[in-house]
């Protein structure tokens, strides 16, 4: 599930990414974790159902997104998602900005400038320091026979580890 730009608020997201539209950086931090918590009975109901859920992004891209904008502390960032169904994994997939800007589209949403990824890289690096969470760095710039391999390998452990374990609540 990544963001959902079908619902209203994932419309607005979509036109404030897009440079369509201009919203105060708090009012947009606040409608991603609103699209967010949309999805919730969905996620749920497939984790109860022992579905695999597989999120692009979630909350910690949201908050390390904000919290790079420089007029925001990451407390304040993580607030809105305190009780979101806690992954039981993360993968943070490592790209150097440089390369990053190398592959197809880079620059054409709002947040895709090279500085800023710089300070959302910084943003990322504070909240893998949690180690009440399972992060797992991967190395992106391999092929992607390589990397859906590595992936496909921590993830298959992981839900080995985790099937009999109760579905945890984010930042609680």
């Amino acid at each position: 599930f990544p963001t959902d730009r079908t619902t209203e608020i994932g419309q607005l997201i979509s036109s404030y990414l897009g440079r369509e539209k201009n919203l105060e950086d708090h009012t947009i931090h606040l409608l991603f974790s609103a699209n967010r918590w949309e999805h919730v009975p969905m996620m749920k109901e497939k984790l109860h159902q022992g579905i695999t859920v597989v999120v692009d992004r979630y909350a910690f891209s949201g908050v390390a997104f904000t919290s790079a904008k420089g007029n925001f502390c990451l407390n304040w960032c993580k607030q809105p998602d305190v009780g979101l169904p806690k992954p039981d994994l993360i993968l943070f997939l490592q790209l150097s900005p440089e390369e990053a800007a190398e592959r197809g589209n880079f620059g054409q949403e709002r947040y895709e400038t090279s500085s800023f990824q710089e300070k959302v890289l910084q943003s990322f690096y504070c909240l893998m320091e949690d180690k009440s969470l399972n992060w797992k760095t991967v190395n992106a710039s391999k092929s992607i026979e390589d990397l859906h391999r590595e992936i496909k390998s921590i993830a298959e452990e992981t839900m080995h580890e985790v099937q009999n374990k109760p579905l945890g609540e984010l930042w609680k």
